[in-house]
């Protein structure tokens, strides 16, 4: 009887999908994280330092005061049947080694876009076009501003047709819900046509 109810407990076992965050650095990962999660997230940020002077690209963003150096998580359930894990990406390039690692098993991923600094996330971009990752791009609108709509940063951006360039602020759940909502939708139509 034990092991009939072990196996009903594993069957009735939500499905878990793992979803990255991506883009450059300083363009809100760890804070789309936050917002989102369900649970107090995992955040390995750490103070920015003098040794990170000449090596991190401070332009634009001069105000940050640490940053992540492995991985943020946090975790949102859906229904019943599934749940996504949520694993943001450290953004700068002497931290981009670990992508490969947290890459695996992922089903997709959101590249998130400063648009006050665009080419911070060129190489998120190409990371999962390279490795065939579907993914969708969410324009952090910092202080709440969008100076420019979806279709103009599609364009800018270069990206495929199919993937969607969402308007979203890292700082707000509902919105940075949508830009996830996106994604799920993509990666099921995908699926379908599979």
């Amino acid at each position: 009887m034990a092991g009939s109810e072990l196996a009903t407990d594993a069957s009735s076992a939500p499905d878990t999908v793992k979803i990255l965050i991506a883009g450059g650095f300083g363009v809100g990962k760890t804070t789309m994280v936050g917002s989102v999660s369900e649970i107090a997230p995992l955040r390995t940020e750490e103070p920015l330092t003098m040794a990170g002077l000449g090596v991190d690209d401070l332009d634009g963003i001069e105000e940050k005061r640490a940053t992540t150096v492995a991985l943020d998580f946090g975790r949102i359930t859906i229904s019943r049947e599934l749940v996504l894990y949520l694993f943001g990406t450290p953004g700068q390039q002497r931290f981009w080694f670990m992508w490969n690692d947290l890459a695996l098993g992922a089903l997709g991923a959101v590249v998130l876009v400063d648009v006050r600094r665009p080419r911070a996330s060129f190489a998120a971009i190409d990371f999962f076009e390279r490795r065939g990752i579907p993914f969708v791009v969410g324009v952090n609108g910092f202080h709440g501003e969008h100076p420019y709509p979806a279709e103009e940063i599609k364009e800018a951006l270069a990206v495929p047709e199919h993937v969607r360039v969402l308007l979203c602020d890292a700082r707000d759940r509902e919105s940075c819900r949508d830009v996830l909502i996106a994604l799920i939708d993509q990666l099921i139509a995908s699926a379908v046509q599979a």
